[in-house]
């Protein structure tokens, strides 16, 4: 899997968020665990 432009990583261990500025073909390491690509965040509806 490679990392993605633009999207935030957090380390499941210790919460370390990294945000990608450089997409490429590695993959992004925390605490010797692979980091988790983080969902988007939902907005409050509007009504």
């Amino acid at each position: 899997m490679s990392n993605q432009l633009g999207k935030r990583y957090q380390c499941e261990v210790c919460g370390t968020l990294t945000l990608c500025t450089k997409a490429g073909s590695g993959v992004i390491h925390c605490c010797d665990k692979e980091m988790a690509i983080q969902e988007p965040r939902r907005l409050p509806s509007s009504d």
